[in-house]
């Protein structure tokens, strides 16, 4: 895995809204390898917070906690990601 791609998982993983089958769709990362890619490297603090908020009421990062209304990986005005691997920022 590049450095880009690990950025970009991280990056996905932080976004509240990103669910962890967007990460798997993507980078055909499951769910558990993308919290053990957070714990090493994220700081100990940081990973702590993180973990803390995903398992809150407040994510959604598993579609079970979704509104079933959203049917999206991504906001509306956001460009089409297109099955690659980066996104076009």
């Amino acid at each position: 895995m590049t450095a880009e791609e690990k950025d970009r998982i991280i990056e996905m993983a932080w976004e509240d809204r990103t669910p962890f089958e967007a990460i798997a769709f993507q980078f055909n990362l499951p769910e558990s390898e993308v919290i053990s890619l957070m714990r090493n490297e994220l700081k100990a603090s940081s990973f702590r917070r993180w973990r803390k908020r995903v398992n809150s009421g407040v994510s959604q990062k598993h579609l079970k906690k979704r509104n079933p209304d959203i049917s999206r990986f991504k906001c509306t005005r956001q460009r089409a990601i297109s099955n690659n691997k980066i996104s076009k920022r």
